[in-house]
């Protein structure tokens, strides 16, 4: 069974030269510190936050108390995904907020979102990653948030991706969003990449990164894990 599920990439390449990286954020910087002539290896070091590129957020990002990074469990990090294209609304309106309505238009479709899922939507921001429009960006609204926790769907061990910086629409400088999904043991997943790859339901999503101590989260290989074909 597990040699026939298949592996796509959710990230982004971090590229000094085409990166989008959070406002006030330090700067991606990659180094060289070690050649094959003079060394014998190749080696760089890599400065940037925890938060740049494709990334997740540890509940503790938003949530005093809560679980950071090295608190969390393999199960925490390897969750059922849906994905929610919300591309023609996102073109139309760049500080759209994703809606209760669509969330039920996707669910009359598809059927109930699973419980404790990751819910993604697919905003097209993926593709003006590395320029100046990446940091207008549409979200889910915080009455849709409210939503998917009050009714379940997003369990204790779900979450929320956007293709994004964040799942708050860029003006939300309170972050309404994030603090409603991170009062559990929730995750969130930001600047997903390739999401044309990722199926509307029947996926999962699977996490890595670096665990740092006391992290709020970490630049990540996010990958989505598909049913066989």
């Amino acid at each position: 069974m597990l040699d026939q599920l298949r592996l796509v990439s959710l990230s982004h390449v971090n590229d000094p030269d085409r990166i989008s990286v959070y406002p006030g954020d330090p700067p991606f910087e990659l180094a060289t510190v070690a050649t094959l002539g003079e060394h014998g290896y190749y080696l760089q070091a890599v400065c940037s936050a925890e938060h740049t590129g494709t990334h997740w957020g540890a509940p503790g990002h938003f949530t005093a108390g809560a679980a950071l990074a090295d608190d969390l469990e393999p199960a925490d990090l390897f969750r059922p995904a849906v994905k929610v294209d919300v591309r023609a609304a996102c073109a139309a309106d760049p500080g759209y907020a994703v809606t209760v309505a669509d969330l039920e238009a996707w669910e009359a479709r598809h059927g109930r979102i699973p419980d404790d899922a990751v819910v993604v939507i697919w905003t097209g921001w993926e593709e003006r990653f590395g320029t100046p429009a990446f940091a207008e960006h549409p979200g889910f609204a915080p009455e849709t948030a409210r939503w998917l926790v009050e009714t379940g769907r997003l369990g204790e061990r779900g979450g929320t991706g956007t293709d994004a910086f964040s799942p708050d629409v860029s003006t939300d400088a309170g972050f309404a969003v994030s603090r409603t999904i991170y009062q559990r043991r929730r995750i969130s997943l930001e600047v997903l990449a390739h999401l044309a790859d990722l199926p509307a339901t029947g996926a999962w999503v699977l996490c890595g990164g670096q665990i740092n101590r006391g992290g709020s989260g970490s630049t990540a290989l996010i990958y989505g894990v598909l049913p066989p074909a």
